[in-house]
C-alpha cells in the first residue's frame, strides 16, 4: 500500500469556519390568480424583486440535537446577484466535533406579515442541511453546492428533509412511489464536471492557464443551459405525474392537500447554495476523544477480592423471580470511583492504634536492634522516587526521635507522616527543629511538588540560606520553578505567603550575579503564553517579579540595579527586532549579513556605543561597551541565528548567537546540569576540562548563547583526509615529539572532554547527534551542541545510547592506543562519581516537572525516572562499571549512526 499521510480532528484545535459563497437559480413568477387568493405573499420580499435582500444562519447540530447557537451573516444588499462572500465562525472547536456532525443552513426572506416558520418578520427562503464528515469519517473541504428546499428551514435531524444533496433519480424513469421521472443527463453530466471543478481548484488536476479559461467560459455556458432545460423538464415531469394522479381531472393548480397557495410552483424552483469549508494540506480524519480509564484504588486488597453478593429481601426492590418481563433477582452493580479514592478505613485505624500510644517519654528512649537498624539503613538508601510501604512508614515513625541524629533519614520521616492528622503534624513540626542539618539535595528534595506542608518547606529553605552564592546559582533554575509548588494564591501577597519567595528575593536584590539570573528566569515564564502554561502561574511569576523590583528600590544602590536590567532589556528587545525581521526576510544570505550591520550601526538604535558600560545578560562577569558592526554574521539554517560582536571592558571581544522562534529553554536546562556535573567532577579532584558554553533564554521564543570558536566534526571530516580528527589537533597544535605528533596538554583535553560528555550525554539521554553537533575547539576541548532532543527522544532510528563516533576514537590514536584506555578510565571514574550524587540531580529534576519544557511537558510524570534508569542504582560500582563498557563497545562499534552520519552529511551538503 501506498503511504497515506493524515490528521485526526482532535488535534484540530481551531474553530469551525464556513463562507457562504452565493445563491443561484431561477425564481418563477408568482401567479397573479395566487396572489389575489393570497395578498399577503405581495409583501415577501423575494416576490418584490429577483435580487432581494436575503440573510443566512448557520447552526450546527448532531445527533438531532443543536450544538451552538445560530450564526449569522452580515446585512448585505444585492444588486445583479445574490453573492455574500463572507466567513462565518461557529463557537466550537473542530477537535470537539462528534462525527454525526452537520450544519443547518437556512436563507431567510422578509415578510412584514409572518408566515409558516416565521421569527418575526422573516420567513426561510429555502434550507439546507450539510453533513462535516463524509462517508469515510473525512472532514470535508473545498466548495461545497447544497440543494436549498425552498420555504422550508433547514433541521439538523438525523433523519433530515432538508438534505444537501438530492437522492439519484432511478434510471428506469419510475421511483419507488410511481412517479414517473425523467433521466437529466445534463444535470448529471454538470455534477461530474462540477466534482472534476472542485478537484482542479484542490489541486489535484495540474492547471494550464489558456486551456482553463476556454473550459471554464464553456462551463458556464453549458452550466446555464444545463439549469434552463433542468427548470422546464421538472415543470413537464410535475404535470405528468399530477395529471396521472388526479385521472385526466382537473383541479391541477391547487396543489397538494394542507398546502398553501403557491407552493406547487414553489416545487419548480431549482436553487443552489455555494459554501466553502476550509482546506488542508492532508485529510482530516474523526477520531473521538480517549477518555481516561475509571480510577483504581491504590488499596491491592480492592481489586483482588470479588465483590461481595448482594440480595434483594423478599418484595423489596424487585419483582417475582418467575417474571419474564422483570429483572426478577438480578443484581445490577454500579461503579463507585469514590470507592477507590478514599483510605482504607482498616489501615487508618491500625495506624492510629500504632502511633497513638507512641507520644510519651518512652518513644525518645526506643533504639532499633541491629536487624532493625539495617532495614531501616535500607530505607534510607532508597532513590527519592522510591514509595514507601505503610509497614516502613510506621517503622520510621516509631524510631522517628532515634533518627534524629541521621541526616539521611529525615525525607523518608516526613513522608512517613500523616499530614492530614492534626496531632501527629503538630509533633513532626517539632521533631524537625532537632534534626541533624541535611545535605542540600535533601532540602531540594523538599521543596518538590510531594511536600506541600508549609513547616517542612520553610524547614528546607532554611538549610538553603546556608549554602554560599554561587553553589545557590547552580540551582536557581529549579528553585524559581519550585514556586509552582508554593500553593499561594497569585492574588495575595506571594512574597509574605512564601517562605522560598522571600528567600530568593532576599539573596537576588543582595548579588547582583543571581538578581540578573532571577530577573531573566521570571521575564521568560511571565511571556509564556502558551496554553501549557498556566495563567495562574504567570500572574504569580509577575507578582514575584514586582516583588522583586520594590525590594530593590528600598535597598542602597538598587534604583541603579533597576536601572541597568531596564537597559539590558532594551538591548535585548533591539536584538530581538533586528532577529526577527531577518528570519521573516527572503532575501540571500550576504543581504541580510549587510542589513544587520546597516541595522546594527546605525546611531539611532543607540548599541553602537553602550556608555556606561552595561552587564550582558548571558554572562553579568563582562561589562559591554558597545557592538562591533563590522564582524557579524547570519547563519543558514531555518531561523537564521545572527552572530553579534560585543565591545567589552577589558578590550577583549565577546561573541553571542541570538535567535527568534526557538525556545531555548531546554538547551538551557541542559548546560545548567552539565555546569553542575562539571562542579561535582571537580569536588572529586577529577577535571574533565568541560567547556559548557553559556546560554540564556531572554523569552519563550528567543535567547541568546554564547558563541565559541570551533569547527563541527562534519567540517573537519570534509577539510582534513585520512585521520581527520587527529589531523585537525596536529595542524593547531603540532608536536612532533609528543605522542601522535600532538601537544600533551591539547591531547589530554581532548580526551578528558571527550569522556566527560559521553557520561553526561548518556545520563541526559540527549539524542539527534551527528557530526554537525560535535565541536572541537582548536586548544582540543571538545563539546556538544543543539539539545533539542533529551531523556532518551531520538529522531533517528537505532540510535546508540551514548554517541562516541569512529571520527573521535580516531582523534585518540584508536581503539588499542593507550589514550583510548585513558579514555575510559576517566568514564568509569566520572560515572562512578556522578552516581554517588544521583539524588541531587534526580531532585533537580523533579522541580522541572511543571516547566514548559518540550521533552519534559510530553511525560512529566516520568522524567525522574528516565533519569534515574540510566544510573542503575540498582547496581554495585563493579557492574555499574562493567555496564558502561559494554555501552562504550557498543556505540563505538555500533555500524548504522555512521550511516547516519554520512547520509546526514549528503543532506547537508547539498542544502547548502
Amino acid at each position: 500500500m501506498e503511504p497515506f499521510s493524515f490528521a485526526s480532528s482532535e488535534a484540530l484545535d481551531i474553530p469551525v469556519n464556513i463562507r457562504i459563497i452565493s445563491l443561484d437559480g431561477e425564481q418563477t413568477e408568482t401567479p397573479f390568480s395566487t396572489l389575489i387568493q393570497n395578498p399577503d405573499l405581495r409583501h415577501i420580499g423575494s416576490n418584490l424583486s429577483p435580487h432581494s435582500d436575503l440573510y443566512v444562519t448557520v447552526q450546527l447540530w448532531a445527533d438531532s440535537k443543536p450544538l451552538t447557537v445560530p450564526v449569522q451573516t452580515a446585512y448585505k444588499p444585492f444588486r445583479s446577484e445574490r453573492k455574500w462572500n463572507e466567513w462565518l465562525t461557529l463557537p466550537i472547536n473542530c477537535s470537539n466535533l462528534p462525527v454525526s456532525a452537520q450544519l443547518a443552513i437556512t436563507i431567510w426572506d422578509l415578510s412584514p406579515t409572518g408566515g409558516k416558520d416565521a421569527q418575526g418578520h422573516a420567513i426561510p427562503f429555502g434550507g439546507t442541511t450539510l453533513p462535516l464528515f463524509d462517508q469515510e469519517n473525512q472532514i470535508q473541504k473545498g466548495r461545497q453546492k447544497c440543494y436549498l428546499h425552498r420555504r422550508k428551514a433547514a433541521d439538523g435531524l438525523d433523519s433530515t428533509s432538508t438534505p444537501s444533496t438530492l437522492p439519484k433519480i432511478r434510471r428506469d424513469g419510475v421511483d419507488s412511489k410511481g412517479t414517473i421521472e425523467i433521466v437529466d443527463k445534463d444535470t448529471d453530466e454538470l455534477d461530474r464536471l462540477e466534482k472534476l471543478f472542485k478537484k482542479h481548484e484542490m489541486g489535484e488536476i495540474p492547471r494550464v492557464e489558456w486551456l482553463d479559461q476556454l473550459v471554464f467560459r464553456g462551463l458556464e455556458k453549458r452550466g446555464f443551459q444545463g439549469s434552463s432545460t433542468s427548470l422546464k423538464q421538472r415543470r413537464r415531469s410535475r404535470l405528468r405525474s399530477t395529471t396521472a394522479a388526479a385521472g385526466g381531472k382537473e383541479n391541477i393548480t391547487n396543489g397538494a392537500e394542507g398546502e398553501g397557495p403557491g407552493d406547487d410552483s414553489v416545487d419548480d424552483e431549482i436553487f443552489t447554495l455555494h459554501v466553502e469549508l476550509p482546506r488542508f494540506d492532508f485529510p482530516i480524519v474523526f477520531a473521538d476523544h480517549e477518555y481516561p480509564p475509571p480510577p483504581i484504588s491504590s488499596l491491592p486488597n480492592i481489586m483482588l477480592k470479588p465483590p461481595p453478593e448482594v440480595h434483594y429481601g423478599p418484595g423489596i426492590n424487585g419483582l417475582s423471580d418467575n417474571d419474564d418481563n422483570g429483572f426478577g433477582g438480578r443484581l445490577v452493580r454500579v461503579y463507585d470511583p469514590e470507592v477507590g479514592a478514599k483510605d482504607n478505613p482498616v489501615e487508618n485505624k491500625h495506624r492510629r492504634l500504632v502511633r497513638s500510644h507512641r507520644t510519651g517519654v518512652l518513644d525518645k528512649d526506643l533504639k532499633p536492634n541491629a536487624k532493625v537498624r539495617d532495614e531501616l539503613n535500607g530505607i534510607m538508601a532508597y532513590s527519592p522516587t522510591h514509595i514507601l510501604s505503610p509497614e516502613e512508614k510506621d517503622l520510621f515513625w516509631k524510631f522517628r526521635h532515634h533518627l534524629t541524629r541521621d541526616k539521611r533519614a529525615l525525607t523518608k520521616f516526613v513522608k512517613s507522616v500523616n499530614w492530614q492528622d492534626q496531632s501527629e503534624s503538630r509533633q513532626a513540626v517539632q521533631i524537625l527543629t532537632k534534626w541533624t542539618e541535611v545535605d542540600i539535595d535533601d532540602a531540594l528534595e523538599l521543596l518538590g511538588p510531594n511536600f506541600d506542608n508549609p513547616a517542612v518547606r520553610a524547614y528546607a529553605v532554611d538549610r538553603l540560606r546556608k549554602a554560599d552564592d554561587d553553589e545557590l546559582l547552580l540551582y536557581l533554575l529549579q528553585l524559581v520553578q519550585a514556586l509552582k509548588f508554593e500553593h499561594i494564591s497569585p492574588d495575595s501577597d506571594a512574597t509574605q505567603d512564601s517562605s522560598l519567595a522571600r528567600f530568593l528575593i532576599a539573596r537576588a536584590t543582595n548579588n547582583f550575579m543571581l538578581g540578573n539570573y532571577f530577573h531573566w528566569y521570571l521575564m521568560v515564564e511571565c511571556d509564556d503564553k502558551s496554553e501549557d502554561q498556566g495563567a495562574e502561574y504567570r500572574k504569580l511569576f509577575a507578582k514575584v517579579e514586582y516583588d522583586f523590583m520594590m525590594e530593590l528600590m528600598n535597598l542602597p544602590g538598587g534604583a541603579e540595579t533597576r536601572k541597568v536590567l531596564l537597559r539590558q532589556a532594551e538591548l535585548i528587545a533591539v536584538l530581538s527586532r533586528i532577529s526577527g525581521d531577518i528570519k521573516i526576510s527572503r532575501e540571500s544570505i550576504s543581504r541580510k549579513v549587510e542589513k544587520v550591520k546597516h541595522f546594527l550601526a546605525d546611531p539611532k538604535n543607540e548599541i553602537v556605543t553602550i556608555d556606561p558600560p552595561l552587564p550582558l545578560p548571558l554572562d553579568p562577569t563582562v561589562m559591554i561597551t558597545g557592538i562591533d558592526s563590522t564582524e557579524t554574521l547570519v547563519f543558514k539554517s531555518s531561523l537564521f541565528p545572527i552572530m553579534v560582536t560585543f565591545k567589552t571592558l577589558t578590550k577583549q571581544k565577546y561573541q553571542i548567537i541570538f535567535k527568534t522562534g526557538d525556545d531555548l529553554r531546554q538547551d538551557q536546562l541542559v548546560i545548567q546540569i552539565i555546569m553542575l556535573m562539571d562542579r561535582l567532577l571537580q569536588k572529586e579532584n577529577l577535571d574533565l576540562k568541560l567547556s559548557p558554553y553559556k546560554i540564556l533564554a531572554t523569552g519563550a521564543t528567543a535567547g541568546a548563547a554564547q558563541f565559541v570558536p570551533s569547527m563541527s566534526l562534519q567540517g573537519i571530516v570534509n577539510k582534513y583526509k585520512g585521520n581527520t580528527v587527529l589531523a585537525y589537533l596536529k595542524y593547531n597544535n603540532p608536536d612532533d615529539k609528543a605522542p601522535l605528533g600532538v601537544r600533551k596538554e591539547a591531547l589530554d583535553i581532548f580526551i578528558k572532554s571527550c569522556a566527560g560528555y559521553c557520561v553526561i550525554t548518556y545520563l541526559l539521554g540527549v539524542g539527534d547527534r551527528h557530526l554537525d553537533n560535535l565541536l572541537l575547539a582548536p586548544d582540543g576541548h571538545f563539546f556538544h551542541a543543539d539539545f533539542g532532543f533529551i531523556l532518551g527522544r531520538d529522531p533517528k532510528p537505532f540510535a546508540p545510547a551514548m554517541k562516541l563516533c569512529k571520527e573521535m576514537v580516531d582523534g585518540m590514536g584508536g581503539p588499542s592506543s593507550e589514550q583510548y584506555r585513558q579514555f575510559k578510565q576517566y568514564c568509569f571514574t566520572a560515572y562512578t562519581t556522578l552516581r554517588k550524587s544521583s539524588n541531587l540531580i534526580l531532585n533537580l529534576f523533579s522541580l522541572m516537572v511543571d516547566a514548559n519544557i518540550p521533552d519534559i511537558k510530553l511525560e512529566p510524570d516520568k522524567v525522574v525516572l528516565k533519569v534515574k534508569e540510566r544510573f542503575h542504582l540498582e547496581m554495585s560500582e563493579e557492574d555499574a562499571i562493567r555496564h558502561f563498557d559494554s555501552l562504550i563497545e557498543d556505540s563505538s562499534n555500533a555500524i548504522f549512526p555512521v550511516v547516519i552520519d554520512r547520509l546526514h552529511g549528503f543532506v547537508q551538503h547539498f542544502r547548502a
